[in-house]
């Protein structure tokens, strides 16, 4: 075997292993950026945890079909980045703002989540929900809530009962 063909299977070694770690992985068209927005990008990237990547399409295409996801051969055709990302929603959310922030010249293409392959579309309405981080807050916030409330209609009591022993005292002095 050439040296060749072992240097692309371990590249495809390594793109199946990225997949498999990342809780997402959004593919993007990256025409027209020029080096300065790439390296800007790949800096936004690595501040949220993500890389942003570009190999060939014939690799990502079979690290995909290794994994038995044939869905993605459609989107790998012309120039093609990845980025991976640690939960479910960053990496989409840093390529749709990435598509605005650079006038088009990233254009979403389709999305790996949950083991299951999202389209462009499915990518983009992944962009607009809240991560998990802010779910989890949201939801113990509203779980707060009612204690809160509860805590202070008692601290309204208990001061309430103390005005009127104070009251009562002050009378009879």
């Amino acid at each position: 075997m050439s040296a060749n063909f072992e240097a692309k299977k371990v590249v495809v070694e390594e793109i199946t292993n990225k997949i498999k770690a990342s809780k997402s992985v959004v593919l993007v068209d990256y025409k027209n950026l020029t080096v300065a927005e790439v390296s800007e990008l790949r800096n936004k990237c690595r501040q949220a945890k993500c890389e942003y990547k570009v190999y060939k399409n014939t690799l990502v295409r079979k690290a995909f079909n290794d994994l038995g996801h044939n869905d993605f051969d459609a989107d790998l055709n012309g120039p093609t980045a990845v980025a991976f990302g640690l939960d479910e929603t960053s990496a989409a959310k840093l390529m749709v703002e990435a598509a605005k922030t650079y006038d088009g010249k990233i254009v979403v293409k389709s999305a790996f989540v949950d083991n299951a392959y999202v389209d462009k579309n499915g990518a983009k309405a992944l962009a607009s929900m809240p991560s998990r981080e802010e779910l989890v807050a949201k939801m113990l916030g509203s779980m707060q809530a009612p204690v809160a409330n509860f805590a202070g209609v008692l601290n309204n009591l208990l001061s309430g009962i103390v005005r009127v022993l104070n009251g009562i005292a002050q009378k009879q002095s």
